[in-house]
């Protein structure tokens, strides 16, 4: 299955706070109550995006958002800390989130490939994606992109009154060029 042609008027940008929090939020909140893209229950309140967006800076993870011709976010992308052990520095843990009403339009291709390109301009070594096992639109993103499957954690979550399963995709990059210890 090809994917459907990037559309002309999307263009990237870096999100901030102060423009983008309530369209990521909205964006979020809608695959929480909706979806099992996140194993979360309760939609996020305002003051979340604070917390979240200073973990970003601190981290200095990109976040990423695809805008219409009138700056209105349609999907967004970023990266965290896979796990908050030193010898993980060079590993990510990614995540793509496009708004209900632009979905299937290539744009989650667009982002991931734009976080791909930023990881290896930070040096960074392995994106691990998890992704809900029986989402197969993503599961097809990861695997067009050259991600594998690193492993599944059976029933990992428990959301609508059924067992989930959190399926890992990895993409190891070249880089860095000199990985250091410490």
């Amino acid at each position: 299955m090809n994917s459907p042609e990037p559309r002309d008027d999307v263009r990237l940008i870096d999100c901030n706070e102060a423009e983008h929090a309530s369209a990521i939020l909205e964006i979020l909140n809608e695959a929480i109550v909706n979806s099992t893209a996140l194993y979360d229950y309760a939609p996020r309140p305002p003051q979340a995006m604070s917390t979240w967006f200073a973990a970003k800076r601190a981290g200095g993870f990109p976040v990423v958002g695809a805008v219409d011709a009138k700056g209105t976010l349609l999907g967004f992308a970023s990266w965290g800390t896979f796990r908050a052990f030193p010898a993980y520095k060079y590993s990510v843990e990614h995540s793509v989130y496009v708004h209900r009403e632009h979905r299937g339009r290539g744009l989650g291709e667009r982002l991931l490939r734009e976080v791909i390109r930023r990881a290896r301009e930070a040096q960074v070594h392995v994106l691990v994606g998890c992704v809900d096992a029986a989402n197969g639109a993503s599961i097809g993103l990861h695997t067009r992109l050259g991600f594998v499957q690193a492993g599944t954690i059976k029933e990992a979550g428990f959301k609508f009154g059924r067992w989930l399963d959190a399926a890992f995709y990895q993409l190891n990059l070249e880089t860095p060029t000199n990985p250091v210890d410490g």
